[in-house]
């Protein structure tokens, strides 16, 4: 298997796949691998071998006959009636539900979906449960957040730079799964297109459907719009989940339980605007009470939650309030104890210096006393008038004057031990000083006899106070 026709045939052969020109596309999506290929689709397919998953709704049963979903090519087929809202359930490849939750665990990313959410009302309401029909399950390689989302913005950005900025659907720059998500919390249906680069009927599907004016302002105001490329890892899936068949494909889908959607449209091949047009309002109209009721239950479930919030927010201010009183009343206590406590800390050192000032004069009186004491013994007696006897006369800064006689042989440091042992003046600190001439005896003569002071056979002397 050479050229190209033997690996096409042999691929429609192993796959069963009939359509000539999506094989083609998957063959040169794998550079015409044909083992990779081969591998890659198998890999996405083999848990479901059915090609579609049918519903059969609660209306006429009678009705034997097939009947295709409206405005949709020959593809899935739903036994008995026409479809109700819910077209079909399809389980999404756990590589889709991880390629958007990225970093989060597969467990808790599942548990996300089985948390129930918000349209899993809507199910309940048209007798579709999880175990509705047979579900189309596949599984591929693990794609991060970032690949997810840069696939998405590079379709954007190829959409754009093919079809211009202006009259189009705003696909949203983000992974399957978050744009399911965005949907959901805008309580709008995800609008979705698989975009294949080289099919004929893409180019004029595009600027003539999509990018007509009323046809994507009316998709821009109803839903969130989600376009991939099945070149792209991620288109590639989806088409295979959705089991596209022909192209140009579109489809209208909103989460289910688990990690299920709903398909609540199919659209394959070209279509004008006028009949897209019809086949979304038909959709909307048809999901506009399960939206409603939907967002009426997320309204009250947010009621009552801030209510909760409010009643909590009321319970912590009082709790607060009383904690604070509390608190205020501990500080206001303790604060009390502190000022007490100190007071007589201060009133016992006050007693303490007090105690330690009187023994202090107490010590520095009895020293005095025992330094004049002292100081008299060492003067000696006071000598009789002679010729080797010096008369000093001490005049105090009070008024008071001292006359006692000194050997002419004694130091000027007697007189001064002589003023001290008095015990008349206060200040420790003094100089002894005569007028004519003034000369100030201080402790540079201490040593000098009264003689070579100058100061025989008499002297006359003023204490002075440095």
């Amino acid at each position: 298997m050479v050229d190209v026709e033997d690996k096409l045939a042999y691929f429609q052969a192993i796959t069963g796949l009939g359509d000539a020109d999506l094989c083609t596309e998957i063959l040169q999506a794998h550079n015409w691998d044909l083992e990779l290929a081969i591998s890659s689709f198998t890999s996405e397919t083999h848990a479901d071998p059915s090609p579609s998953t049918t519903v059969r709704p609660d209306t006429d049963r009678s009705d034997p006959g097939p009947v295709r979903g409206p405005g949709t090519a020959p593809g899935p087929v739903i036994d008995g009636a026409p479809p109700g809202l819910v077209w079909k359930i399809i389980t999404l490849p756990i590589s889709v539900i991880s390629g958007s939750l990225g970093l989060i665990s597969g467990a808790f990313g599942l548990g996300l979906w089985a948390a129930g959410g918000v349209f899993s009302y809507s199910l309940g309401m048209f007798g579709l449960g999880s175990s509705s029909g047979r579900n189309v399950e596949a599984s591929a390689r693990l794609m991060s957040v970032s690949s997810a989302a840069t696939e998405a913005m590079d379709f954007v950005a190829a959409f754009e730079r093919e079809y211009g900025s202006g009259a189009r659907p705003n696909f949203v720059g983000e992974g399957f799964m978050d744009a399911l998500q965005r949907s959901r919390n805008a309580y709008k249906l995800l609008f979705v297109y698989l975009h294949s680069p080289d099919h004929q009927d893409t180019q004029s599907f595009c600027e003539r459907t999509l990018c007509s004016d009323v046809l994507a302002a009316f998709v821009n105001e109803n839903f969130v719009a989600w376009g991939g490329n099945i070149r792209a890892s991620e288109g590639f899936k989806m088409s295979n989940s959705l089991k596209a068949s022909r192209f140009p494909f579109c489809a209208v889908v909103m989460a289910a339980t688990n990690q299920r959607i709903a398909l609540l449209q199919q659209v394959e091949g070209p279509k004008s605007p006028e009949e897209m047009l019809v086949l979304l309002q038909r959709v909307l109209e048809e999901s506009s009470p399960v939206l409603s009721a939907a967002r009426i239950e997320a309204e009250e479930r947010r009621t009552n939650m801030r209510l909760r919030e409010e009643q909590d927010a009321a319970y912590r201010a009082a709790l607060e309030a009383d904690q604070a009183r509390e608190r205020q009343r501990r500080e206001e206590q303790e604060r009390l104890e502190r000022e007490a406590a100190e007071a007589e800390r201060k009133r016992k050192e006050e007693e303490e210096a007090r105690d330690r000032a009187e023994r202090e004069a107490a010590e520095k009186a009895a020293a005095l006393v025992r330094i004049r004491q002292e100081k008299a013994a060492s003067l000696g007696a006071e000598p009789e008038k002679g010729p080797t006897v010096t008369q000093v006369l001490v005049r105090f800064p009070t008024g008071q004057r001292k006359e006692r006689r000194f050997h002419s042989s004694a130091t000027i440091q007697s007189i001064y031990d002589y003023i001290d042992s008095l015990g008349c003046l206060e200040a420790e600190s003094y100089s002894l000083v005569s007028n004519f001439p003034r000369v100030v005896y201080g402790p540079e003569k201490s040593s000098l006899s009264l003689k070579e002071a100058g100061l025989h056979p008499q002297a006359s002397l003023f204490v002075e106070i440095n």
